[in-house]
């Protein structure tokens, strides 16, 4: 017997759990105020994200998929993206499209229900949440195809979910990524459930980042809880693939903290001693630890830092509250150049159950003279 091929699959980490170096300190973490930069920004975000979480339990947020415990992550890869390069994201995160240029107020509008939170008004080049699972893949390496026949030095960063690593788009995202040695980064965000199904259902593979292999492209695992590496791997990932090298395949080891969504209990499928565990490993812990040892954080700078990033929460909440809210014509508009006719139908009941909360408004008399009267045509 021959054998015709072997892969090794490589694990990166800096900082471990306990705060400490076990690699080479990264160059960009030679500067404390670089890494303070990253910490402080890991800190907003899960003050943002637990503000988030209580406006949707008491009724002023549509439904919310937390991102606590992704922080690291999240923030590493936005330090390593240049301005120019091109985010797809999943629908949680948030803390990439923060340090990217997305304002809190246009992450609460869009889970408020109102799509003009998909228009940023910073990197207006990044594409807008994905809720269907794995399609944003297909849209980095196509957004890399433009980039590699435009001879334009960008990349594209697609993130997905390790059970979104299951869905057929994903494949043929990698596929077509080496097949044509695109500059596209797939980073997989594995916090070990897709919802309630975990992953030893998901998959018989060891690791997520050898699904590399079979499209002939690099795949790496990383501690997707050590901000240091994370950034480090993605950086090396980009650079190589400006330079013409191709496309990776990351994987980050994190946890979910919270729920899947506010929709979900994660209490009914994972056990308390396992989210304990995870909490022991949380990534601001690790790296508080490092800044406190290195002499440049301590509890006075925390409490600044935490009433900073409230401060700044409860404006953009409060923003996103005076915002006016859209017609509820706005859900047909863009869809067709003319209306089919039981959409048009559609739209005349949403104006009416719409308006008729709205007492002594001029907006709640319903124009039956486009759809017909709801009350009258079955609807």
């Amino acid at each position: 017997m021959t054998i015709v091929a072997e892969f090794k699959i490589d694990y990166r980490q800096i900082l471990d759990p306990a705060g400490r170096l076990v690699a080479p300190l990264p160059r960009f973490a030679a500067s404390s105020d670089e890494v303070v930069k990253m910490y402080e920004a890991m800190t907003r975000v899960r003050v943002f994200d637990t503000k988030a979480v209580n406006l949707q339990r008491t009724g002023q947020l549509g439904t919310y998929p937390p991102s606590l415990g992704h922080e690291a992550t999240h923030i590493g890869v936005g330090a390593a993206m240049r301005p120019e390069d091109v985010l797809a994201p999943v629908y949680r995160e948030f803390g990439t499209q923060l340090w990217r240029g997305v304002t809190m107020t246009e992450i609460l509008t869009y889970w408020g229900g109102d799509e003009r939170g998909n228009d940023f008004a910073g990197p207006r080049h990044d594409f807008a949440w994905c809720v269907p699972i794995a399609t944003q893949t297909l849209h980095a390496a196509g957004a890399a195809m433009a980039f590699k026949v435009r001879r334009e030095p960008r990349c594209a960063l697609a993130y997905i979910g390790d059970g979104g690593t299951s869905e057929g788009a994903f494949y043929e995202a990698l596929n077509l990524a080496g097949a044509r040695a695109l500059p596209v980064v797939f980073m997989i965000v594995n916090n070990g459930w897709a919802i309630s199904v975990p992953l030893a259902a998901q998959t018989a593979a060891q690791t997520l980042a050898q699904k590399a292999v079979a499209a002939g492209i690099p795949g790496v695992q990383v501690d997707g809880n050590d901000v240091f590496a994370v950034r480090e791997v993605v950086s090396e990932a980009l650079e190589t693939a400006r330079r013409g090298g191709g496309p990776c395949l990351i994987e980050a080891l994190t946890y979910r903290l919270s729920d899947h969504t506010t929709a979900d209990d994660a209490s009914r499928y994972r056990s308390a001693a396992e989210v304990e565990a995870a909490w022991a490993v949380e990534p601001l812990l690790r790296l508080r630890t490092y800044l406190r040892k290195q002499g440049v954080w301590n509890d006075a700078k925390e409490q600044a830092l935490l009433q900073d990033c409230a401060l700044e929460v409860d404006t953009a909440v409060a923003e996103y509250l005076r915002f006016a809210k859209p017609s509820t014509d706005a859900m047909f508009d863009h869809l067709f150049a003319a209306l089919p006719k039981h959409l048009r139908e559609q739209r005349a009941t949403a104006r009416y159950y719409s308006s008729s909360s709205k007492r002594g408004s001029s907006s709640s008399k319903l124009d039956s003279s486009k759809a017909g009267d709801p009350k009258t045509s079955g609807h």
